[in-house]
């Protein structure tokens, strides 16, 4: 009868903590941000890669940079090269890292691509882009090394364990959308891709102000150094680039570090910024915000000389013969190009670049 008993107060207790744990568990989702509806897309780029079923032969991991400049949809489209972008805003190069080494547990590509301009942040910056970035990621022992390697002085650990304890203060901005979408979260990518159709002309760019130091900080190379080497143990080629930014100013001095660290390393680097005119790119309309990133012709042009670059000198699989594949892009391509003229149907309607408040040439 003892034993008895004692197994029941063991069970009661049981249930007790997963009730509760299932209690905290729905309150943190009802109290996270839904960056969709808050009508900030960038924080539901990581998410999305788990909805995702088929494997990539290219997998791209960097900052707003790399998911605004390049366009998965044109890639299968002209070359039939399947991919994904990993990208978040002002990803940081160890957010990059885990990224990357999280994505490897669940596929192989061919090919990693990886954009530069992270390089140049040695340290944590804030944490709105922290929670941007890793928000999104699935716990495992991947996002526990970005969380912690990302923290600032003011964050603590158990807020991204409990983000009931971050998010508690929302109470009273909770609205319809928040209880919906706790279990359901549409997507606004395209395969990692923001769209962006609308068009602000580059003016005058400003020079980038002298620094007193160009040398990247070495925690990293330190980072760099663990993506060459995770790369090389999965068989994996990894591709540097710097995407073709007019501003912020991309030093000489820097791009001199990553071609010397890509012929040291045996790895490839390609700055695009010295293939503006070989990729077609028109700054007066290849640009939605003044030449920081590209628009949705811009992503299209410099994905097209990519993806016949990624055709001539990566071994990729040919995916003719899989109606999986087949019938997943053409789903992702008819979405596509349904947003497409969508949103230049809205700009052309509202007669004005939408974006900026600029009023469209007569």
């Amino acid at each position: 009868m003892k034993t008895m008993r004692k197994h029941t107060v063991l069970l009661t207790g049981v249930i007790a903590v997963l009730i509760l744990a299932l209690c905290l568990f729905l309150l943190s989702e009802l109290l996270r941000p839904k960056y969709g509806q808050l009508n900030i897309p960038e924080g539901t780029l990581i998410a999305d890669y788990y909805d995702d079923p088929t494997p990539h032969d290219v997998i791209f991991v960097g900052d707003c940079e790399v998911y605004e400049n390049f366009s998965p949809v044109t890639l299968w489209e002209e070359q039939g090269i399947t991919s994904f972008i990993r990208g978040s805003a002002q990803q940081l190069i160890w957010q990059s890292f885990y990224l990357l080494e999280e994505t490897l547990r669940y596929e192989t590509p061919e090919a990693v691509v990886f954009n530069v301009l992270s390089m140049k942040y040695g340290e944590p910056q804030s944490e709105a882009y922290n929670r941007l970035n890793l928000d999104g990621m699935r716990w495992s022992a991947s996002k526990l090394g970005a969380v912690r390697a990302s923290m600032t002085e003011e964050e603590d650990l158990l807020s991204y364990v409990f983000p009931l304890l971050r998010y508690h203060s929302r109470w009273s901005e909770l609205g319809r959308e928040d209880v919906t979408g706790m279990f359901r979260r549409e997507s606004v990518s395209h395969a990692g891709f923001l769209m962006r159709a609308d068009v602000k002309a580059a003016g005058t760019i400003p020079e980038g102000k002298p620094l007193a130091d160009y040398r990247f900080d070495q925690i990293c190379y330190d980072y760099l150094d663990k993506m060459v080497s995770l790369c090389a143990e999965k068989g994996v080629r990894l591709i540097l680039v710097k995407a073709p930014s007019l501003y912020p100013c991309w030093y000489d001095q820097w791009d001199g570090q990553m071609e010397e660290y890509a012929r040291e390393k045996g790895v490839t680097y390609i700055n695009f910024l010295d293939k503006i005119e070989e990729v077609g790119l028109d700054f007066n309309q290849d640009t939605y915000d003044g030449g920081l990133h590209l628009n949705l012709s811009g992503a299209e042009k410099l994905t097209g000389w990519f993806g016949q670059w990624l055709a001539e000198n990566c071994d990729l699989p040919d995916h003719s013969g899989d109606a999986e594949v087949q019938e997943l892009w053409a789903r992702r391509s008819q979405r596509y190009h349904a947003m497409a003229a969508d949103q230049k149907r809205e700009l052309a309607e509202l007669g004005y670049l939408k974006s900026y408040g600029a009023k469209k040439p007569e």
